[in-house]
């Protein structure tokens, strides 16, 4: 089947249309909330743990912020623009038009890796203002801040695509992924924690993805990189099965 470029494009141009009518929302919050994260954590706690393998405090939490606001933007927007068209009931008009479930998922995805990526990208800039920020491997931490990005941005398509209204939507973004960065070293190195605490980190799957960042900027991590590598293509194939699987039942859209 030839792939319907024009129908991608209107789903991807109509979702970044609407990240740009709340460009200040989506961009102030994340900056907002980063510059608080680095006043606190990074001057205060900074102020009594002076560096961490060589790295001081404040540059050596900026990866795990960047994390956390990537992961939980990835699946917001995604998740939000999916359930949205399902809402109001646009989403018959989308699966009505000549355009596969591939170009559907690929249209939506995209949109949200990439405003996940823009705002990622202005996070970045923002902790430059506060802290001394390098990046030792350039390539690997674009390569693991897009795989990153679409990857949670598939995983909030499939969550918009389960639930059944606003509340279950925010479950998993405010109660499962945000407890699982803070929990996975995005403020501290694992070493710092006591032996059983390690050994319960090594279950957390976010922490392999926040060292092999960590690894892309200052080439320090608990873990080897190709871990998070690994853990990350699996994860995506995981969500591709699955979205593919829910779509073509037409599970929670048909019925």
């Amino acid at each position: 089947m030839k792939f319907n470029y024009q129908a991608f494009k209107a789903i991807y141009l109509h979702e970044m249309d609407r990240f740009k009518r709340t460009l200040g929302q989506s961009l102030l919050s994340p900056v907002l909330s980063t510059s608080l994260y680095f006043i606190v954590f990074g001057s205060v706690i900074g102020g009594y743990v002076e560096n961490i393998d060589g790295i001081s405090y404040g540059s050596y939490i900026v990866p795990g912020l960047l994390m956390l606001t990537l992961l939980t933007q990835s699946i917001s927007n995604t998740s939000f623009g999916i359930f949205f068209p399902k809402f109001n009931g646009t989403i018959y008009e989308i699966l009505a038009a000549p355009i596969s479930t591939f170009e559907i998922v690929l249209a939506f995805v995209g949109a949200g890796a990439t405003k996940t990526l823009i705002v990622g990208v202005v996070i970045f800039i923002t902790s430059t203002f506060f802290v001394e920020v390098y990046v030792q491997k350039p390539f690997l931490m674009i390569m693991l801040l897009i795989l990153v990005a679409f990857t949670f941005a598939l995983f909030g398509f499939l969550i918009g695509l389960m639930s059944s209204n606003f509340e279950q939507m925010s479950v998993v973004p405010t109660l499962v992924i945000t407890p699982m960065v803070f929990l996975g070293g995005s403020l501290y190195s694992l070493d710092m924690l006591p032996p059983f605490w390690q050994t319960v980190t090594y279950f957390n799957p976010v922490v392999y993805l926040i060292n092999g960042l960590r690894y892309s900027f200052y080439g320090v991590s608990d873990f080897n990189i190709w871990i998070s590598i690994g853990s990350m293509i699996i994860f995506l194939v995981i969500c591709v099965i699955a979205v593919s699987t829910l779509l073509k039942r037409g599970y929670n859209i048909k019925s």
